[in-house]
């Protein structure tokens, strides 16, 4: 207990491929995800199982506190949740999700969500996300479970793979 922090785990290499097939599903989801889009939540990062997406709190985002509406830190959370637990490339859908607000997220703040997977098995994986401004300061804490069904995100041909204009 001398203060220092114990060796993060080691985590798995990722090949090109695997990053190529993350970027892939996320392109063909922000282009499906009208709700990301209409709320201005950009991508600024993705690869497996990792996410990190950005929002600007605008004016029709605050609340009768003039602070920005939990909601809408919680949409940024879970689009961030969803990007990284569908960055392999199979439909994976939230099971639950919970948040805990930190500090109230005001007008003009630009949050950044950062999703990174816990634990994924066969079907089940825990995701934790952390929001901040542009301070770094914590606005919020995000926990999502994941629950993979049949299909992908990005069509693949009969060998898995991934099907593009690049590919074809």
């Amino acid at each position: 207990m001398n203060g220092e922090r114990p060796p993060e785990p080691a985590r798995p290499s990722v090949s090109r491929d695997d990053v190529d097939t993350a970027q892939r599903a996320a392109e063909v989801m922000y282009a499906n995800d009208m709700a990301a889009q209409s709320l201005g939540i950009l991508l600024e990062e993705i690869r497996p199982g990792f996410a990190r997406m950005r929002m600007a709190v605008r004016e029709d985002m605050l609340n009768g506190h003039i602070s920005c509406h939990g909601g809408f830190i919680f949409a940024l959370a879970d689009t961030a949740f969803a990007f990284a637990c569908n960055s392999y490339n199979r439909t994976t859908v939230a099971a639950s999700a919970g948040i805990e607000f930190l500090a109230p997220a005001v007008l003009n703040d630009v949050l950044t969500a950062v999703a990174e997977e816990q634990v994924r098995g066969s079907r089940l994986g825990v995701y934790d996300a952390v929001i901040t401004n542009q301070t770094g300061q914590r606005i919020a804490l995000f926990r999502g479970r994941s629950y993979r069904i049949q299909g992908t995100i990005a069509p693949e041909d009969d060998a898995g793979d991934q099907v593009g204009p690049e590919r074809e």
